[in-house]
């Protein structure tokens, strides 16, 4: 089964995808299909666009299993899943990237995104990373993915809600002024170089959660200039080295991108910004999304916002010594 069933309540597409249910668990000892030599891709690359094996979303999308109706409409589950290979080597982490080969990495990105968001029917272009068996990872080679979306997703349209009804009240972007509020304050700012700033927001859902911003008002990664992303992929090897570093461990998160649609409106209130969602709270602890804050959207954060911003200071600025 995979097709699409509208949700009336919160007004938002699902996604069913029962087929994923046989996605492999990638044992020791096992070929990695990610790996060169596994003949699934290519023996020589640096950076590779492998189409996913068991897709959520597909080109050419089987009819739906039930037929939808007024109150409930179904829709075929159009468009394009990838996976994002990092690298050919099977143990290195993005941190442990050069930094050169990140800058490849952004450039990627912002290729796909372009090269998705023109198939017609496409309205959003999604680039998000899940790192560690906290967050459901299964196979891990280091990789990303890409979701190509027939629609915008409800978390992605609300935030450009927000960002238009703030900048019809206030003549100005929401991210601008917020990333402007942090800089003032100074608490929960953990970077400001390149042409980056990251914070861990006042508003947190997770312990170590942080906004990856640009300083200038920008709507994609396509609006950068060569400088502009190569400080974004500085921004993102110096935070998720930070991060191993907390603790000394892998440091699991969910990392996603948030540029504008590909739907051929403009929005020039859009921002452009990366959120990272760790669900780690302390070494041995980790960050569930329970009752509250599944069934209520009412999030509890168990932690000072301005407490973790400072842990990440102190490691973010040993990164940038040298002394990791």
């Amino acid at each position: 089964m995979a097709e699409l069933r509208w949700n009336p309540l919160l007004r938002t597409w699902v996604i069913m995808s029962s087929h994923r249910q046989n996605r492999p668990l990638l044992e020791k000892n096992i070929q990695c299909p990610f790996c060169p030599g596994s003949g699934k891709v290519p023996d020589d690359f640096d950076i590779y666009a492998y189409p996913n094996d068991f897709p959520s979303l597909d080109p050419e999308p089987p009819a739906p299993d039930v037929e939808g109706d007024e109150l409930i409409p179904v829709r075929p589950a159009f468009g394009r899943c990838e996976v994002t290979l990092y690298s050919p080597s099977h143990d290195i982490t993005l941190p442990e990237l050069p930094l050169d080969h990140i800058v490849k990495l952004v450039d990627h990105w912002a290729d796909r995104y372009t090269e998705l968001g023109a198939i017609e029917g496409i309205e959003y272009v999604f680039i998000f990373e899940n790192r560690g068996e906290a967050v459901g990872v299964t196979m891990h080679h280091p990789h990303g993915q890409i979701y190509a979306y027939p629609f915008v997703p409800l978390r992605v349209q609300t935030e450009l809600d927000s960002e238009r009804e703030h900048a019809s009240r206030t003549g100005s972007c929401l991210f601008c002024d917020l990333l402007r509020h942090e800089k003032d304050d100074g608490r929960r700012m953990v970077y400001s170089r390149d042409g980056f700033s990251i914070f861990v927001p006042p508003f947190a859902e997770f312990p170590y959660q942080v906004y990856i911003v640009s300083d200038a008002h920008r709507g994609s990664l396509v609006d950068m200039d060569d400088a502009e992303r190569r400080g974004l992929a500085k921004a993102i090897k110096v935070l998720t080295g930070a991060y191993d570093a907390l603790f000394g461990v892998p440091f699991p998160y969910m990392m996603c991108m948030y540029q504008n649609p590909s739907n051929g409106m403009d929005y020039p209130y859009d921002h452009f910004h990366v959120e990272l969602f760790p669900p780690m709270r302390d070494r041995n602890k980790l960050k569930f999304n329970a009752s509250s804050e599944t069934g209520g959207w009412a999030t509890i954060n168990d932690t000072r916002p301005e407490e973790k911003a400072g842990e990440l200071r102190v490691k973010i600025d040993e990164q940038l010594e040298g002394r990791s």
